[in-house]
């Protein structure tokens, strides 16, 4: 498996009135692209305010378009998040399971990865090294594996 992160910081608000080929921001066009050359998405989020993150969000907007053939649908999709709190990403992921399921992205059926405690669990360079935590994101990743391969 091979993992390539896609940052959002690029990708301008949402704006219906520029949601045409002609008129589309070309960072916009490669998140599109490379949306629907993947096999799956893997979405990593924080959680702000008991919810998702208005960038992921934003994000999600422009990919959903057109809707019944944005390259969402049909896509799988898994969510894992991490957090300083005790309750992980819980909340975010729940909302954007909601949101994908409206974009007709296959939502893998998992309880999802919730890291709480996130500070404890990272070293200063980012880098996971709770032992069990490694575990069980290495059994999520087999998960999705499998999950991807239903449907290829």
């Amino acid at each position: 498996m091979t993992i390539v992160v896609f940052p959002l910081d690029e990708i301008p608000l949402y704006d219906a009135d520029y949601d045409a080929d002609h008129l589309r921001p070309p960072e916009v066009t490669q998140m599109k692209q490379t949306v629907a050359e993947c096999d799956a998405l893997l979405i990593a989020t924080p959680e702000y305010n008991h919810g998702v993150p208005g960038v992921l969000q934003n994000a999600i907007d422009w990919a959903s378009r057109p809707g019944l053939k944005s390259p969402l649908a049909g896509k799988p999709v898994a969510i894992m998040g991490a957090s300083a709190g005790a309750i992980g990403t819980a909340r975010a992921q729940q909302q954007l399971k909601l949101v994908l399921m409206s974009t007709l992205a296959l939502v893998m059926p998992h309880a999802g990865v919730l890291v709480v405690h996130a500070a404890d669990k990272f070293d200063a360079s980012g880098a996971l090294v709770h032992e069990p935590t490694r575990q069980f994101l290495a059994k999520f990743l087999k998960d999705l594996e499998a999950w991807v391969r239903r449907f290829s």
